[in-house]
Protein backbone atom coordinates (compact mmCIF):
# COMPACT_ATOMS: atom_id res chain seq x y z
CA UNK A 1 0.00 0.00 0.00
CA UNK A 2 2.74 2.81 0.90
CA UNK A 3 4.58 1.77 -2.13
CA UNK A 4 1.44 2.13 -4.67
CA UNK A 5 0.95 5.43 -2.39
CA UNK A 6 4.76 6.77 -3.46
CA UNK A 7 4.45 5.45 -7.09
CA UNK A 8 0.95 7.25 -7.26
CA UNK A 9 3.11 10.33 -5.97
CA UNK A 10 5.86 10.20 -7.91
CA UNK A 11 3.32 10.56 -11.28
CA UNK A 12 1.34 13.33 -9.56
CA UNK A 13 4.88 15.02 -9.59
CA UNK A 14 5.78 14.17 -13.08
CA UNK A 15 2.59 15.29 -14.53
CA UNK A 16 2.50 18.47 -12.45
CA UNK A 17 6.57 19.26 -14.17
CA UNK A 18 4.81 18.75 -17.43
CA UNK A 19 1.80 21.04 -16.27
CA UNK A 20 4.24 23.80 -15.77
CA UNK A 21 6.59 23.06 -18.71
CA UNK A 22 3.29 23.38 -21.04
CA UNK A 23 1.79 25.95 -19.38
CA UNK A 24 4.99 28.58 -19.32
CA UNK A 25 6.61 27.47 -22.87
CA UNK A 26 4.14 30.14 -24.82
CA UNK A 27 4.49 32.65 -22.19
CA UNK A 28 8.32 32.47 -22.30
CA UNK A 29 8.06 32.36 -26.24
CA UNK A 30 5.99 35.41 -26.22
CA UNK A 31 7.84 37.94 -24.01
CA UNK A 32 11.08 36.74 -25.40
CA UNK A 33 9.50 37.77 -28.79
CA UNK A 34 8.34 41.14 -27.00
CA UNK A 35 12.02 42.13 -25.71
CA UNK A 36 13.82 40.85 -28.84
CA UNK A 37 12.00 43.09 -31.10
CA UNK A 38 11.63 46.35 -29.80
CA UNK A 39 12.76 47.88 -26.54
CA UNK A 40 9.47 47.65 -24.97
CA UNK A 41 9.41 50.75 -21.90
CA UNK A 42 6.57 48.90 -20.47
CA UNK A 43 8.79 45.51 -20.16
CA UNK A 44 8.66 43.24 -16.92
CA UNK A 45 10.88 40.84 -16.13
CA UNK A 46 8.76 37.74 -16.16
CA UNK A 47 10.89 34.86 -15.31
CA UNK A 48 11.17 30.73 -14.74
CA UNK A 49 13.63 29.80 -12.21
CA UNK A 50 15.55 26.48 -11.60
CA UNK A 51 17.63 26.60 -8.21
CA UNK A 52 19.76 23.99 -6.87
CA UNK A 53 20.29 23.81 -3.24
CA UNK A 54 22.13 22.11 -0.21
CA UNK A 55 19.73 21.71 2.41
CA UNK A 56 21.01 22.11 6.04
CA UNK A 57 18.88 21.19 9.08
CA UNK A 58 19.15 23.98 11.52
CA UNK A 59 17.26 24.21 15.28
CA UNK A 60 18.13 20.49 15.55
CA UNK A 61 17.98 18.31 19.09
CA UNK A 62 20.72 16.56 21.14
CA UNK A 63 22.21 13.75 18.87
CA UNK A 64 20.50 14.82 15.50
CA UNK A 65 23.39 14.92 12.48
CA UNK A 66 23.11 14.94 8.91
CA UNK A 67 25.24 12.74 6.76
CA UNK A 68 25.48 12.20 3.42
CA UNK A 69 24.33 14.95 0.49
CA UNK A 70 21.00 16.31 1.47
CA UNK A 71 19.91 18.80 -1.37
CA UNK A 72 16.64 20.16 -3.47
CA UNK A 73 15.89 20.91 -6.71
CA UNK A 74 13.19 23.93 -7.29
CA UNK A 75 11.91 25.44 -10.62
CA UNK A 76 8.65 27.89 -11.18
CA UNK A 77 7.44 31.19 -12.57
CA UNK A 78 7.55 34.45 -11.11
CA UNK A 79 5.03 37.57 -12.66
CA UNK A 80 6.86 40.72 -12.85
CA UNK A 81 4.79 43.85 -11.29
CA UNK A 82 6.90 46.84 -11.58
CA UNK A 83 7.07 49.58 -8.93
CA UNK A 84 8.28 52.80 -10.33
CA UNK A 85 8.59 54.40 -13.85
CA UNK A 86 12.31 53.15 -14.30
CA UNK A 87 11.02 49.37 -13.17
CA UNK A 88 13.96 48.77 -11.67
CA UNK A 89 11.97 47.81 -8.08
CA UNK A 90 8.78 45.70 -8.42
CA UNK A 91 6.88 43.07 -6.63
CA UNK A 92 7.44 39.34 -7.61
CA UNK A 93 4.68 36.45 -7.35
CA UNK A 94 4.77 33.36 -8.38
CA UNK A 95 4.31 30.01 -8.74
CA UNK A 96 6.78 26.46 -8.75
CA UNK A 97 7.24 23.21 -6.94
CA UNK A 98 10.22 21.46 -5.02
CA UNK A 99 11.46 18.07 -4.43
CA UNK A 100 13.82 18.17 -1.53
CA UNK A 101 15.85 15.42 0.50
CA UNK A 102 17.57 15.26 3.85
CA UNK A 103 20.00 12.49 4.75
CA UNK A 104 20.24 12.69 8.88
CA UNK A 105 19.74 9.82 11.83
CA UNK A 106 16.77 10.57 12.80
CA UNK A 107 14.44 7.63 12.54
CA UNK A 108 10.74 7.83 11.82
CA UNK A 109 8.33 5.16 12.55
CA UNK A 110 5.32 4.29 13.35
CA UNK A 111 4.20 1.79 17.15
CA UNK A 112 1.45 -0.78 16.68
CA UNK A 113 -0.81 1.81 18.21
CA UNK A 114 -0.42 3.97 15.36
CA UNK A 115 1.25 6.93 17.26
CA UNK A 116 4.88 8.18 15.19
CA UNK A 117 8.40 7.15 16.75
CA UNK A 118 11.16 9.94 16.65
CA UNK A 119 14.37 8.10 17.94
CA UNK A 120 17.84 9.16 17.13
CA UNK A 121 19.75 6.06 15.97
CA UNK A 122 23.25 5.54 17.87
CA UNK A 123 26.12 5.37 16.39
CA UNK A 124 26.22 1.40 17.56
CA UNK A 125 23.38 0.66 15.22
CA UNK A 126 24.66 0.09 11.61
CA UNK A 127 21.77 0.98 8.52
CA UNK A 128 22.46 1.82 4.95
CA UNK A 129 20.35 5.13 4.77
CA UNK A 130 17.50 7.20 6.57
CA UNK A 131 16.31 10.00 4.82
CA UNK A 132 13.36 12.44 4.64
CA UNK A 133 11.90 14.01 1.05
CA UNK A 134 9.22 15.96 1.03
CA UNK A 135 7.48 17.78 -1.97
CA UNK A 136 6.05 21.01 -2.15
CA UNK A 137 4.29 23.59 -3.94
CA UNK A 138 5.11 27.10 -3.07
CA UNK A 139 4.61 30.80 -4.02
CA UNK A 140 7.40 32.96 -3.79
CA UNK A 141 6.34 36.58 -3.18
CA UNK A 142 8.94 39.10 -3.45
CA UNK A 143 10.29 42.68 -3.61
CA UNK A 144 12.23 42.70 -6.46
CA UNK A 145 15.55 45.82 -7.42
CA UNK A 146 17.80 44.96 -10.18
CA UNK A 147 20.00 47.34 -12.94
CA UNK A 148 17.97 45.67 -15.71
CA UNK A 149 16.32 47.93 -19.08
CA UNK A 150 14.42 46.91 -21.74
CA UNK A 151 17.03 46.05 -23.87
CA UNK A 152 19.05 44.47 -21.54
CA UNK A 153 19.29 40.81 -20.33
CA UNK A 154 22.61 40.43 -18.06
CA UNK A 155 22.28 42.59 -15.19
CA UNK A 156 23.08 42.69 -11.33
CA UNK A 157 19.92 42.19 -9.30
CA UNK A 158 18.48 41.31 -5.78
CA UNK A 159 15.57 39.36 -5.02
CA UNK A 160 14.02 39.02 -1.22
CA UNK A 161 10.80 38.37 0.17
CA UNK A 162 8.88 35.52 2.14
CA UNK A 163 7.19 31.78 0.41
CA UNK A 164 4.18 30.47 1.61
CA UNK A 165 4.76 26.47 0.83
CA UNK A 166 2.50 23.25 1.28
CA UNK A 167 4.35 19.87 1.81
CA UNK A 168 1.76 17.97 -0.94
CA UNK A 169 3.49 14.39 -0.25
CA UNK A 170 7.03 13.15 1.88
CA UNK A 171 8.50 9.86 2.52
CA UNK A 172 10.70 9.01 5.54
CA UNK A 173 12.74 5.99 4.78
CA UNK A 174 15.30 3.91 7.13
CA UNK A 175 17.06 0.67 5.69
CA UNK A 176 19.35 -2.05 7.32
CA UNK A 177 20.18 -5.49 6.37
CA UNK A 178 16.90 -7.96 6.89
CA UNK A 179 14.71 -4.10 7.58
CA UNK A 180 13.11 -1.96 5.99
CA UNK A 181 10.65 0.97 7.16
CA UNK A 182 8.56 3.63 4.99
CA UNK A 183 6.31 6.27 6.62
CA UNK A 184 4.17 8.10 4.99
CA UNK A 185 1.85 9.36 7.75
CA UNK A 186 3.53 11.74 9.94
CA UNK A 187 0.76 13.59 11.74
CA UNK A 188 3.18 15.77 13.77
CA UNK A 189 4.56 17.35 9.98
CA UNK A 190 3.59 20.95 9.41
CA UNK A 191 2.57 20.47 5.66
CA UNK A 192 2.15 24.31 5.56
CA UNK A 193 5.23 26.61 5.21
CA UNK A 194 6.49 30.28 5.50
CA UNK A 195 9.92 31.05 4.66
CA UNK A 196 12.11 33.76 3.83
CA UNK A 197 14.46 34.08 0.78
CA UNK A 198 16.88 36.04 -0.57
CA UNK A 199 18.93 36.10 -3.83
CA UNK A 200 21.52 38.22 -5.51
CA UNK A 201 24.34 37.68 -8.16
CA UNK A 202 24.48 38.95 -12.33
CA UNK A 203 22.82 37.52 -15.43
CA UNK A 204 21.46 33.74 -15.09
CA UNK A 205 23.90 33.26 -12.30
CA UNK A 206 22.61 33.70 -8.82
CA UNK A 207 23.60 33.10 -5.38
CA UNK A 208 20.11 31.87 -3.51
CA UNK A 209 19.06 31.43 0.54
CA UNK A 210 16.14 30.13 1.89
CA UNK A 211 15.45 29.89 5.68
CA UNK A 212 12.23 27.99 6.77
CA UNK A 213 10.50 29.66 9.59
CA UNK A 214 7.99 26.38 9.99
CA UNK A 215 9.61 24.21 11.52
CA UNK A 216 9.32 20.36 10.43
CA UNK A 217 7.12 19.06 13.20
CA UNK A 218 5.17 20.10 15.63
CA UNK A 219 4.23 18.20 19.24
CA UNK A 220 7.04 15.92 18.30
CA UNK A 221 8.79 14.18 20.94
CA UNK A 222 12.00 11.67 20.99
CA UNK A 223 12.23 8.82 23.03
CA UNK A 224 14.40 10.97 25.30
CA UNK A 225 12.08 13.24 26.10
CA UNK A 226 13.72 16.06 23.34
CA UNK A 227 11.27 18.27 21.59
CA UNK A 228 11.70 18.10 18.27
CA UNK A 229 11.07 20.92 15.40
CA UNK A 230 14.10 21.36 12.79
CA UNK A 231 14.09 24.17 10.79
CA UNK A 232 15.40 24.08 7.16
CA UNK A 233 18.20 26.65 5.58
CA UNK A 234 19.22 26.18 2.16
CA UNK A 235 21.77 27.88 -0.16
CA UNK A 236 22.62 27.19 -3.38
CA UNK A 237 22.23 28.65 -6.87
CA UNK A 238 19.29 30.17 -8.47
CA UNK A 239 19.19 30.44 -12.52
CA UNK A 240 16.42 32.58 -13.94
CA UNK A 241 15.58 32.48 -17.47
CA UNK A 242 13.73 35.70 -19.08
Amino acid sequence: MLRVKYLYTMKLTSLLILFFMVLLAPVYGQEAGKRDSIADQKYREDQLYVAITFNLLVNKPEGVSQNGFSGGLHFGFIRDMPLNKRRNWAIGVGAGLSMNTYNENLFIGERDNQETIFEVIPPTIAYNKNWLSTYQLEIPLQLRWRTSTASTFNFWRIYTGLQLGYVYAYKANFEQVGNKVIQTDIPELQRYKLGANFAFGYGTFNFYFYYSLTPFFKDAMAQSGQSIELNTFKLGLVFYIL
